[in-house]
């Protein structure tokens, strides 16, 4: 914990340029679903337009207090040509891998897998003591000339992010990226991308240096806030449906919104009367076709089709066979 650290959070000093705002673009709340082998959650975005998200695919909320929602968990499954960003909470995911690999996340820990040319795993959630099972996965988007790069993982333990404290209360842990000259454990990923876990006291008002190079978002997880270019904590421009017809409202982003940002070089936010906790995430945008089904993302579909032949014959796992093998107990 670095503690005290004002001057990464206030305002400008004499003489640096005006930053423009980033408006919201798009609000939305994460939908119910179930994957792996019964797993409850909740899908933030994916399995649809890719562009607004670019390098990004898709992000699950798995948050949940019932063992039997989530305990089945998700058995071996491949992946190919992504990278998967695990953040967890609350509760532990014990991970096997083709690599060989075998390990156990728990609070505050963060596991960034790199698919690359293929590899198998599974992902086992277990609940703590009172059967809560929180976290979050991202999957970024591999560019063209790695898709088929050598997969490796990356286990980072809480203990090894860096956490910083403002003075009125302000807490951001850097998971990845460049924050204010901290830089997060996570390197060596493709896309550069920021990952910050952020909480703000109830009407604290903040804006965020966001690289005008980059697309991202904010996930709100706990309490509420406005965010955008609002004078006022009263919420951002969102539509809802009532009685048939779209209405344009002010209404605070509240636990599980998403909130999907135009151009500009600062995130601005204003926390709602409980405070707000989010996640705000930021990537390098590929700008490749994008060939998906499933655990698979290719550039295009002759390539998707044959990283299904080969998931069929046995031939999908390029590094770490061997690993795979002795993984299954075989």
């Amino acid at each position: 914990m670095i503690a005290g650290d004002t001057n990464h959070f206030k305002g400008k000093k004499i003489g640096e340029p005006v930053l423009s705002i980033r408006p919201v673009a798009k609000s939305s709340i994460a939908t119910p679903t179930m994957e792996g082998a019964g797993v409850y959650l909740h899908r933030v975005f994916g399995f649809g337009e890719t562009k607004p998200f670019d390098p990004f695919l898709m992000m699950d909320d798995f948050r949940n207090d019932d063992p039997a929602a989530y305990e089945q968990g998700f058995p071996w499954h491949p992946h190919r040509g992504i990278e998967t960003i695990t953040y967890i909470l609350k509760g532990s995911v014990e991970h096997s891998d083709s690599l060989g690999n075998n390990g156990t996340l728990s609070d505050g820990d963060v596991q960034w897998m790199t698919a690359g040319s293929g590899i198998i795993h599974q992902e086992m959630p277990r609940g703590n003591a009172a059967g809560q099972m929180h976290g979050f996965q991202l999957w970024a988007n591999l560019p063209r000339d790695l898709k088929m790069c050598t997969p490796r993982y990356q286990d980072v333990k809480a203990c090894d992010i860096v956490s910083l404290a403002d003075d009125d209360g302000t807490h951001v842990r850097v998971i990845a990226g460049d924050y204010r000259g901290y830089r997060g454990p996570i390197d060596g990923i493709e896309t550069e991308p920021a990952y910050l876990d952020i909480a703000l006291p109830a009407n604290i008002h903040k804006k965020f240096p966001f690289d005008t190079r980059r697309q991202g978002f904010a996930y709100v997880f706990e309490g509420s806030a406005s965010f955008g270019n609002a004078a006022k904590p009263f919420g951002v421009n969102v539509e809802k449906e009532y009685g048939g017809k779209e209405l344009k409202i002010r209404d605070q982003s509240g636990n599980r919104t998403l909130v999907l940002f135009g151009d500009g070089d600062e995130v601005e936010v204003i926390a709602g009367e409980e405070g707000v906790r989010f996640l705000l995430i930021s990537g390098a945008p590929l700008r490749e076709p994008v060939a998906w089904h499933g655990p698979i993302v290719m550039n295009t579909r002759a390539e998707l089709q044959e990283a299904f032949r080969e998931l069929n014959c046995g031939s999908f796992v390029k590094t770490g066979a061997e690993g795979w093998l002795t993984s299954r107990g075989r």
